[in-house]
């Protein structure tokens, strides 16, 4: 058995309270999760100060000094035990003001003390409350932590009950080395450490939690870093790998009448070029008689439906059905909208399914697809109820897929005996590095131009005292014949404040721009649907100029007559957002404009993600920044990903280390694709689940 499976119960020192405490505060439940709770910083043990070189600002120091006197002073609440410690510069005062009978006791006159702790002045006297002690001799130095970097750990105010600060959780996982270090084995291969000049495993560990030194440290992180990518690399490029040894895949040899007339006659625009480059990673892949799985990355507006509908087409014209799966009923409907538009009535036949398709229409539609009849489905998550079955489903387009569950996107490949080729698509620019974790498993395409005609947005920020320059400038484009959005941020914590703003709002724009002259529609999360629609619907037929609302217009709608952006109280938007916003103009051929309105007072962040949407339009540039900003974890649909639960590595900070890794393990899977090879047992050994020391299998 796994030494490090052991419950935390059995370790000494730990107990059934404090074990069921610690996997109640933290969530560590065996030695493993207790050697993988890392210190989040350290402090320099490793200076010693004079008593004359002490200075108040100091966060700690650190004194050898020898004690001369010791009193307790003072009676009931103003009891204290003072103590005189002196070194050949100075004397300084000691405090305390609990536990004074314990620690008078311990403490011996005449005996010299490594004193540790957090100075300040009192009556121009260098003094120090409640200091760690511990008494000095030169071979007690290094076993006993002082002299090094030592390690803090997160606790909570429960575990201190329990005598678990960092110092309690210090003392079990010094415990735990003790007596397990022995047995944590290496997980990387060799020739992988002597490559990367690599800290051996074990070594790895001690030194994360008790460096030697600031170097060893250093290389106790790179290891693990290291270590924690490789394997997560190493599993999602397996899982690619027997994916394509798994499930074969439809070829789709030819290319024609429906993509060439398509393409020839009824493509209203040229492709830019990256939507051919697009197209050509597609039509390889499905030549290849391996199931496609590739994810298509593209900001707003950059054309990803045509490459989707063009792929879909070439499906068309080997005899196959195709549909896609949308995550609303508006995203879904906007779909729909989109590709009949470009194909037209006479040309193929294009059907929506959603939660709102009378039973009458799902009849006919149900027939249709079984006898082979309708090519293309659009629709949301009722293409995958079982009555929905397809004669021939060949191409399957999923958009926004992190809204979907793994059981929700595999039941939509179960309805073909070969299952489909699978195109992923999102509007939400995914930093590399997160896209190579987040879809490491999948081949990623990117449309990174705008098609011909469309003219970059022009993004300004405005702070509340230029307001009538923004006035001016939304009846100036009124005036012009085009349409406006003002959007309010509505956040759950301050719903109240948010509402009683919105309201604010709507009632400075009516005396700003009065009726009838100007028409106003309003939409916010606390209508109901149907009056949300009605709003929506008059904003779309140009019935009104403005629409006010919350966040409800971030995703599907398009008004390509709609030209201005106004984001109120931007500071309260994340970037991703911020962008998503601005996508919703600039859909025409006209100038549209964002205009980021704030107070003057911004933090750092909030002037860091206004200044950026001000600089650039590029999606991409936009989703690095909010990465180092929020971290990985907040970046939207990704929390619910466990593969971003990283303990060492960053992936805002670590991306050249992560590209090194997973050029690493692809050269490793085109040398030796079943690790079979004597050098790569360890990794096979990893899959079988033999893998002694700490296990990995946690990384999903």
């Amino acid at each position: 058995m796994d030494p490090f499976q052991t419950p935390l119960v059995y370790l000494k020192g730990v107990g059934q309270s404090r074990a069921e405490v610690l996997k109640k505060e933290l969530g560590l439940a065996n030695l493993e999760d207790l050697l993988r709770h890392f210190p989040f910083r350290y402090i320099d043990r490793t200076r010693f100060y004079k008593v004359k070189d002490i200075q108040a600002d100091l966060p700690y120091v650190q004194v050898l000094a020898r004690i001369v006197n010791k009193q307790v002073l003072g009676e009931k609440h103003t009891k204290r035990l003072v103590v005189n410690a002196k070194d050949d510069t100075g004397i300084l005062e000691l405090v305390w003001f609990k536990g004074i009978n314990w620690i008078e006791k311990t403490l011996i006159p005449g005996q010299v003390y490594v004193i540790f702790g957090k100075p300040g002045f009192f009556n121009g006297q260098a003094q120090m409350a409640h200091p760690e002690m511990e008494a000095y001799t030169p071979a007690n130095m290094q076993r006993q932590g002082n002299a090094t970097l030592q390690p803090v750990y997160n606790s909570t105010e429960k575990l201190k009950q329990f005598q678990l600060d960092s110092k309690g959780i210090q003392k079990l996982t010094s415990a735990l080395l003790g007596l397990h270090a022995k047995d944590i084995r290496e997980n990387l291969p060799l020739y992988i450490v002597n490559k990367f000049k690599l800290l051996n495993r074990a070594d790895a560990y001690r030194n994360i939690h008790f460096p030697a030194d600031a170097n060893l440290l250093n290389e106790a992180i790179l290891r693990l870093k290291f270590e924690e990518l490789f394997l997560l690399q190493l599993k999602l490029l397996r899982n690619k790998l027997l994916h394509t040894q798994k499930f074969k895949g439809n070829v789709f040899n030819t290319v024609g009448h429906y993509f060439n007339d398509f393409y020839h006659h009824k493509l209203p625009f040229p492709l830019t070029g990256a939507q051919k480059r697009v197209l050509k990673e597609i039509r390889q892949d499905t030549q290849r008689g391996v199931q496609m799985n590739r994810l298509l990355q593209g900001d707003v507006g950059s054309g990803k439906t045509v490459v989707a509908l063009m792929s879909m087409l070439i499906a068309v014209d080997n005899g196959f059905q195709t549909c896609i799966m949308a995550p609303t009923e508006i995203l879904a409907t906007q779909h729909y909208q989109t590709i009949v538009s470009l194909v037209g009535d006479d040309f193929i036949e294009v059907a929506l399914l959603t939660g709102s398709t009378k039973q009458k229409d799902r009849k006919i539609l149900h027939e249709k697809l079984e006898n082979g009849e309708l090519k293309i489905l659009i629709g949301t998550h009722a293409l995958i109820e079982d009555k929905v079955q397809f004669k021939n489903l060949g191409f399957v387009v999923i958009d926004e897929q992190h809204r979907f569950g793994v059981e929700q996107r595999a039941k939509l490949w179960r309805k073909n005996i070969v299952p489909p080729h699978i195109l992923v698509m999102t509007a939400t620019p995914i930093p590399r590095t997160l896209a190579m974790t987040l879809y490491g498993d999948l081949d990623v395409s990117v449309i990174d131009e705008l098609p011909v005609g469309r003219k970059p947005i022009q993004t300004l920020h405005f702070y509340e005292n230029q307001r009538l320059r923004m006035f001016g400038s939304m009846k100036k484009e009124i005036a012009l014949g085009r349409q406006i959005y003002v959007v309010y941020p509505l956040i759950q914590e301050s719903e109240k404040l948010d509402l009683k703003n919105l309201e604010d709002g709507i009632e400075a724009m009516s005396r700003e721009f009065p009726s009838p002259t100007y028409n106003l529609s309003i939409v916010h999360g606390k209508m109901k649907p149907s009056e949300k629609e009605t709003e929506m619907q008059r904003f779309i037929k140009h019935e009104t100029q403005i629409m006010v609302a919350t966040t409800v217009i971030e995703v599907g709608v398009n008004v390509p007559n709609a030209s201005v952006m106004i984001i109120e109280n931007a500071e309260r938007f994340g970037l991703s957002q911020l962008h998503q916003l601005r996508g919703r103009v600039g859909r025409g051929a006209e100038q549209s404009y964002c205009i980021l309105m704030s107070s003057h007072k911004l933090s750092n962040d909030g002037k860091i993600r206004l200044d950026t949407m001000v600089k650039t339009n590029n999606g991409f540039e936009i989703s690095e920044i909010d990465l180092q900003l929020r971290g990985p974890g907040n970046l939207d649909g990704t929390q619910q990903s466990g593969i971003l639960d990283l303990k060492v590595a960053n992936l805002a900070t670590d991306q050249e280390l992560l590209i090194k890794v997973r050029k690493c393990v692809e050269q490793i899977f085109e040398k030796d694709p079943q690790l079979a090879l004597s050098e790569n047992q360890v990794l096979h050994h990893a899959f079988q689940g033999n893998n002694s020391g700490l296990s990995w299998d946690k990384i999903s």
